[in-house]
């Protein structure tokens, strides 16, 4: 039915099942992962599991590929990207390829950013395998309940995701996979959400996540795909600013 559909879309359900907590009386979403709460809580000692600071939720050793250690506090004031992935995928594969070589950029042009690996591989082996073509840091593989907080925070449904943090510990936006793609030399970084994008290979994904406005131009004529962005730019900025508003996301 119609209604079933309009709660698809409002939750940008992918797969099923499905279980998203939200507080009846604002109506926001509490927790969009609910089956991994109730896997991992099962006695709901941690009700009503509203979303935590990154900084707490983190909070512990992380480890270097070289096997030192330093405290999660080390990211304070640090953009940060928290990396999902594993080696048995191979679009993670050829995603870290890509992101070893921006996160080198970035760090040359002297911004402040981390990333932080947070693994889905099968095996401690497997993750000391891939880890260790990383020059960033990890959540330790043993450490699971922490890697599945980390996974419940941020809703992850699918693997790579990279998730960009401001400096604050809140989310820029969770399409750093598309932005890492779209963006090789990094000059948008840390990349704000664009109200209009021109559709592409890469960022294509983002059709399956929620109702979009796609705009088709004949792209002979430059001028015309210039003039229809003019058009539609000031509808796609009223549009995230009410949500911005009402903080949710857009």
């Amino acid at each position: 039915s119609l209604l079933q559909l309009k709660l698809w879309n409002k939750y940008r359900v992918s797969n099923i099942p499905s279980l998203i907590f939200i507080d009846a009386s604002s109506g926001k979403v509490v927790c969009r992962n609910g089956l991994l709460v109730i896997r991992d809580d099962p006695e709901g000692l941690e009700f009503p599991w509203g979303p935590k600071p990154f900084s707490e939720v983190v909070a512990g050793p992380l480890l270097r590929n070289n096997g030192q250690t330093l405290d999660s506090s080390a990211l304070e004031g640090s953009h940060v990207g928290v990396y999902f992935s594993a080696h048995w995928c191979p679009p993670c594969r050829s995603l870290t390829r890509v992101l070893v070589e921006s996160y080198r950029k970035i760090k040359e042009s002297g911004q402040k950013f981390e990333i932080l690996f947070v693994s889905a591989d099968r095996s401690e082996d497997s993750f000391k395998q891939y880890f260790s073509e990383m020059p960033w840091v990890a959540v330790p593989y043993a450490d699971e309940a922490r890697r599945s907080r980390l996974n419940r925070l941020y809703g992850i449904q699918g693997i790579p995701t990279l998730i960009v943090l401001d400096s604050k510990g809140d989310v820029i936006t969770r399409q750093g996979r598309v932005e890492v793609l779209n963006d090789v030399e990094c000059r948008e970084f840390p990349w704000h959400p664009k109200p209009v994008l021109e559709l592409t290979d890469s960022n294509a994904v983002q059709l399956n996540e929620g109702p979009c406005l796609v705009l088709f131009v004949d792209s002979e004529d430059d001028g015309e795909s210039e003039a229809a962005k003019q058009l539609i730019q000031p509808i796609a900025e009223k549009i995230i600013a009410k949500y911005k508003a009402k903080e949710e996301e857009a």
